[in-house]
């Protein structure tokens, strides 16, 4: 059955982007500094467009690789797309921080106050520009995603309100051993009665620990 995953790279003090985001910081200040773990790894590119894990793949190096598995969709904000705040730029226009090929090659949906043709780029990366708010993107996600699951990519924005629309099935946090002090919280707004977190696994790698949650909806 196709879920809802949430899997974010989180410091200890509970920061999921640094301060003062912005073109030249888009994970803010610092906020790099979360992401070693999965930089350090050197298995992204490949984990990207693998249809299986390789035999014998263990600790972050499998946390990425099953980052890509059995996905059908993606739901970002606008912020996490990039561009900057207002109307989208044209001169030159904006097509995410990735480059020509970016790394999800399946739908992906962004949640924006500002409509915008979809965008087509290499390698089955399709991106959509999504005015309605987060129940009419995870809807077209679900439609895209058909039995695969779904993933909310970020920023903390996003997250949170999926969590408070309380339609998430799992939840992986890739706590780095980080204090950015300040920045984006992904659990702001969200109602700790709400929801609860069971435990399902723990990764210990070298530059995060990595602890997947499943998620209990009250009165579910």
């Amino acid at each position: 059955m196709s879920k809802v995953r949430i899997d974010n790279a989180i410091s200890i003090d509970g920061f999921t982007a640094g301060p003062d985001q912005s073109m030249d910081h888009p994970l803010g200040v610092r906020g790099h500094d979360i992401m070693q773990w999965q930089i350090q790894s050197g298995v992204m590119q490949a984990a990207s467009t693998a249809t299986e894990i390789p035999p014998g793949t263990e600790g972050s190096e499998l946390v990425v690789y099953e980052h890509f598995q059995n996905i059908g969709a993606y739901i970002m904000g606008r912020n996490m797309f990039g561009g900057g705040p207002g109307d989208w730029p044209t001169d030159p226009a904006w097509d995410g921080w990735w480059g020509t090929n970016p790394p999800y090659h399946t739908p992906v949906f962004v949640l924006t106050n500002h409509p915008r043709e979809a965008l087509t780029l290499e390698g089955g990366n399709v991106f959509h520009f999504v005015t309605e708010g987060p129940e009419a993107a995870l809807e077209l996600a679900r439609q895209a995603a058909g039995d695969r699951d779904i993933r909310i990519a970020g920023g903390a924005s996003t997250v949170s309100q999926y969590l408070q629309l309380g339609v998430v099935d799992e939840l992986q946090l890739h706590i780095a051993p980080v204090l950015l002090g300040s920045g984006e919280r992904p659990f702001d707004g969200v109602d700790p009665t709400s929801l609860g977190f069971t435990i399902d696994r723990v990764i210990r790698g070298s530059q995060a620990t990595h602890i997947r949650y499943a998620v209990t909806r009250s009165g579910g």
